[in-house]
């Protein structure tokens, strides 16, 4: 069985990086943009990150510029952004695709661990989804992410235990990571 460890990704700067780096911890891999309704989300993120990270906790940010163009900018300005308004602190790789053709390798294997199943109940969600199915028709078979700020969350293992879509209670997401560690 795979595992995230098998998977190489590029840093900021494009150099490769081995996800076996992060053996032995709990790891929270999101796709963001600097541009969402969602990005509010960094600041959740950062707490949980500089609250847990001394427990064996990484956050690992990968920008998309897949959904509405939300990511427009340079790596080097969506960190910049990222550590200027919201402080962030924890790893962010080079942009990169999550859906088509062109989808990162990684964002394909947890997809196929844990598949999209909604975004949840209510107003909001109802809302996503209609501008997610629009965008997202484009990707066709290989739409493997519905939005910015999918959260996977992968255990000591190297497993896929949780998938959590933006519109799901950042404070269920901070205890399921709780629970993981």
């Amino acid at each position: 069985m795979n595992t995230v460890y098998d998977f190489t990704v590029k840093d900021r700067q494009g150099n490769d990086v081995s996800l076996s780096e992060y053996q032995g911890k709990v790891l929270l891999i999101v796709n963001t943009a600097t541009g969402c309704g969602f990005t509010p989300h960094y600041e959740p993120l950062e707490a949980m990150y500089r609250e847990l990270k001394d427990k064996g906790f990484e956050i690992l940010d990968f920008p998309c510029n897949q959904f509405a163009n939300q990511a427009p900018g340079s790596d080097d300005e969506i960190h910049d952004f990222c550590t200027l308004k919201f402080g962030t602190e924890f790893p962010q790789f080079k942009k990169i695709d999550v859906n088509g053709e062109t989808a990162d390798p990684l964002y394909a294997f947890l997809a196929s661990e844990k598949p999209f199943e909604g975004f949840g109940k209510g107003v909001k969600s109802a809302m996503l989804k209609k501008f997610a199915d629009m965008n997202n028709r484009q990707y066709g078979d290989k739409t493997y992410i519905g939005w910015n700020f999918t959260k996977f969350l992968i255990d000591r293992e190297g497993r896929v235990i949780a998938r959590f879509e933006p519109t799901y209670d950042m404070d269920a997401v901070r205890e399921a990571v709780i629970a993981a560690l």
